[in-house]
């Protein structure tokens, strides 16, 4: 009795322990920036040239215009990771961003957290935000953001399977706070770049003005120190 006891015991605590395990790894695998069941993943590119990629997350919206000056003021491109419901909401502003010489990512529709989702979802996110990109007059290559950096088994197979890059970022400077300052910004974006980066900023809506305010400093300060910026499609033909 006490022998099959102690076997239920031991053959309960390894479920457990094999539960925690793979949850654990379910956890680390759906939230890393460099890792992904299928398909390209790209956080950085291996390079020894000073290039980095300015990406620049959700919207369009009506601080879009604000957003376009200010990169032009720089001289810089940029990367938009838009989103489908929104670029249907503010068309104009989607084909600004391309008139402005930019460049389009898909960040889906609806900016859902993509996991445990069916592949009809992950399907519908993607070509409804894939449709309004090439509406608003984009024709480059489209590579593809997930929304809070979440992917676990249906969204990269689904990637995977339709050739399409998953791009996430080595550097998020207004990430640890959204009241961080427009200095702290700047200077975790300088300290933390290196060749090959790329730079992840929320600059869409009006809770975010630090950022956008940064985006002048940053550009600045890197350039200084010797950095090209450049598209995200141009990064990843290097």
């Amino acid at each position: 009795m006490r022998s099959r006891l102690r076997t239920v015991l031991v053959s309960t605590v390894v479920v457990v322990i094999t539960l925690t395990v793979v949850a654990f790894g379910g956890f680390e695998l759906m939230n890393s920036r460099t890792v992904q069941l299928f398909g390209t993943l790209v956080n950085r590119v291996d390079t020894d040239e000073k290039v980095v990629a300015l990406t620049l997350d959700d919207g369009p919206s009506t601080t879009t215009g604000e957003v376009l000056r200010t990169l032009d003021e720089a001289g810089v491109p940029a990367t938009f990771y838009v989103t489908g419901d929104e670029m249907a909401e503010h068309p104009d502003l989607g084909r600004a961003i391309v008139d402005a010489g930019h460049e389009l990512g898909n960040h889906t529709a609806s900016h859902r957290r993509m996991v445990f989702v069916g592949p009809g979802t992950v399907a519908d996110e993607i070509e409804r935000t894939d449709a309004e990109i090439r509406a608003a007059g984009y024709d480059g290559e489209i590579t593809f953001r997930p929304p809070y950096g979440k992917k676990l088994i249906t969204l990269p197979r689904y990637l995977d399977q339709h050739d399409r890059t998953t791009v996430t970022w080595d550097v998020e400077p207004d990430s640890v706070s959204a009241d961080t300052d427009v200095d702290t910004i700047v200077r975790t974006a300088v300290e933390q770049t290196r060749p090959g980066s790329i730079i992840l900023l929320h600059v869409m809506y009006p809770s975010r003005a630090a950022s956008l305010a940064a985006i002048p400093g940053i550009v600045a300060a890197l350039r200084a120190d010797g950095y090209r910026f450049v598209t995200v499609s141009e990064m990843l033909a290097n």
